[in-house]
């Protein structure tokens, strides 16, 4: 790791509910945020620090950790000489469609030990760069799918039947314009569902509220935006915020960074395939 003080982001290949990132940091950190996906990532170089539900992690180079949707976290460096990760973002959607009925699979311990990381993650983000076709796309779900349901902790919540197409026809109304603000009584036409049910059903199916699924398709909207050459006021307006301000502060509170940082940073994200190595390392830690 170098010694420079900075902080550089770099998106490799996604596909629809598959997000990849590359991250480096030294002397910078994230504020506490929370994301409405699973995040599920390698440390690659250094020590990475994070408080996650009331205790503070260390993921060790070829570790892996797994936060669950809509925890808050935040993330630093362990030691002064930064660190360095790969992570994948995957949609609750897609692991709901993976596994079923039921409740979401919540790993308790969020780092997974070198012998313990599946080769199907470290396989995902070795190739960060490669496209994800429909077939990979649908394997990679159910591999990443089967890793959370095997760390999960035993739950007799939820077991119930979820109304899933109910609650898909919510999230799609959402998808179809986020910018729009629906009345709740909107939300009750499309699924047949009263307001109560819609609420706690749709956290139960994945995994954060229908409000801050919303936020979280503005802020995606706002990041292409930004990334397009927007301004920042045209991009809160064009997502549905209030005002670059209020853009600004839901930024934050999602990606621990504010929106000029973020884009300074991807901005500055480092080369393709600087990484190989480091998993080659981890494979044969793992063995």
């Amino acid at each position: 790791m170098s010694g420079t003080t900075g902080l550089r982001l770099r998106f490799g290949a996604g596909a629809a509910g598959v997000e990849r990132l590359e991250a480096s940091l030294v002397g910078e950190s994230f504020a506490p945020h929370r994301h409405d996906t699973y995040a599920i990532g390698i440390t690659l170089a250094g020590v990475q620090s994070f408080r996650y539900r009331g205790e503070q992690r260390y993921c060790m180079p070829g570790e892996a950790h797994v936060l669950h949707p809509d925890e808050v976290h935040d993330g630093t460096a362990g030691t002064a000489e930064g660190f360095r990760y790969r992570i994948v973002y995957l949609d609750p959607g897609l692991v709901r469609e993976a596994l079923g009925d039921g409740p979401l699979p919540f790993v308790p311990d969020p780092v997974i030990g070198r012998r313990a990381v599946p080769s199907a993650l470290v396989g995902c983000l070795r190739g960060i760069d490669d496209p994800i076709g429909e077939l990979e796309r649908v394997e990679l779900a159910a591999d990443l799918a089967g890793m959370l349901a095997r760390h999960a902790a035993p739950s007799a919540a939820g077991r119930g039947t979820l109304p899933l197409g109910a609650l898909r026809n919510v999230r799609e109304l959402i998808d179809d314009d986020p910018a729009v603000v629906h009345p709740v009584s909107r939300y009750e036409e499309v699924s047949g569902l009263d307001r109560w049910t819609v609420a706690r059903q749709f956290r139960a199916a994945y995994g954060t509220s229908p409000t801050r699924y919303r936020t979280m398709r503005q802020l995606a909207r706002a990041r292409g935006l930004i990334l397009a050459g927007r301004s920042l006021a045209e991009a809160a307006v064009s997502a549905g915020f209030a005002d670059q301000s209020h853009l600004g502060r839901m930024f934050k509170r999602t990606y621990g960074l504010t929106p000029a940082r973020w884009a300074a940073a991807v901005a500055s994200g480092s080369a393709p395939g600087r990484s190989a190595r480091s998993f080659q390392t981890a494979g044969r830690e793992r063995r």
